[in-house]
């Protein structure tokens, strides 16, 4: 979609506190990913390595970390259909031989859907009745779901990544609870890497809070994260994804006492950028994977504010560049 101002990144012209109108038009739902096109998408993949591959999902299970603070489901898993019961309630209506030769399992889940690794929606947060592009609760917002800027709109990303190490920059494996990482301190990061934002990327801060992951609560209370001022140092740079390795992206508890999650609501209803949680970083972490390529795909969850995401990271060739 052709942007409709002189300048594509909403961030650079938010007034804060509003939603934003997208420059990409009145249609528009999945704001900044329209930043991604065949031209950065075959670059992207022309320069990545397939050789190596970094997967920077965490798996499902039962007690896994979940956000259920307000009341909202964790994961749970179950069989609908075990071989042996095949065998004792015959619900198939086959008889005991075919049950007994074919091993038949089925399962079913249910889960809050900002379970595990996952991309938000636009409709996620916004501000006074609004999410981005001016979308209104009162005309747009159906019985179940919203009726714009769900899940299912998000596109399959290929794009040029990077990764701002913020707990490395810092020497420790984790950073402190509820340090608030500011603009500053990520333009230490960013030179200490030698790391460069360009309009289009993908852009995943490392906490170190996955050293936490077998903790829920550690991992999900007063965790480190970005201030509303380093959100914005990235958005402005054209990032058209912001992620993190923790349960909500931004420091918590909040640091603007008018606001009890101001980098979502600035995110993803000023600026038009989805956001992405509970990303793995360890591994490209351990192998100092500060530029690469990512590709990744949601659930096409019709209306929903997030979607389950397995994003995969490859090295970018030796020689090979792309802009």
């Amino acid at each position: 979609m052709e942007p409709q101002t002189t300048d594509p990144v909403a961030a650079r012209s938010v007034i804060p506190g509003k939603v934003s109108r997208s420059p990409f038009g009145p249609s528009d739902q999945i704001g900044m990913l329209n930043l991604m096109t065949e031209e950065s998408r075959a670059a992207a993949w022309a320069a990545a390595d397939p050789t190596t591959m970094y997967d920077l999902s965490v798996d499902y299970h039962v007690g896994m970390p979940s956000w259920a603070g307000l009341g909202d489901p964790t994961y749970q898993i179950w069989m609908s259909h075990t071989p042996q019961g095949s065998v004792n309630e015959n619900v198939l209506g086959l008889g005991a031989e075919q049950n007994r030769h074919v091993t038949y399992s089925a399962d079913c889940i249910a889960m809050f859907t900002h379970t595990g690794t996952h991309l938000d929606a636009l409709n996620h947060f916004g501000l006074d009745g609004m999410i981005w592009n001016e979308v209104r609760a009162d005309q747009d917002l159906g019985s179940r779901h919203w009726l714009k800027a769900g899940a299912e709109q998000l596109p399959p990303v290929i794009a040029r990544g990077v990764l701002l190490d913020v707990a490395a920059a810092a020497g420790v494996d984790v950073l402190p609870d509820s340090h608030r990482i500011t603009a500053d301190e990520l333009r230490s990061v960013i030179e200490r890497q030698g790391t460069e934002i360009r309009q289009g990327d993908v852009v995943l801060v490392r906490t170190g809070r996955m050293r936490l992951w077998h903790d829920n609560t550690r991992y999900l209370h007063n965790e480190s994260g970005l201030d509303r001022e380093a959100a914005a140092l990235i958005a402005e740079a054209g990032a058209m994804i912001i992620g993190a390795d923790n349960v909500a992206l931004e420091v918590m508890p909040s640091v603007d006492p008018d606001n009890w999650h101001p980098v979502h609501t600035y995110l993803l209803g000023e600026c038009g950028i989805p956001i992405m949680e509970n990303a793995y970083l360890e591994d490209i972490s351990e192998a100092g994977l500060w530029e690469f390529v990512m590709f990744g795909a949601g659930l096409r969850l019709r209306g929903a504010t997030a979607a389950p995401m397995r994003p995969l990271v490859f090295p970018i060739r030796p020689g090979a560049t792309f802009r």
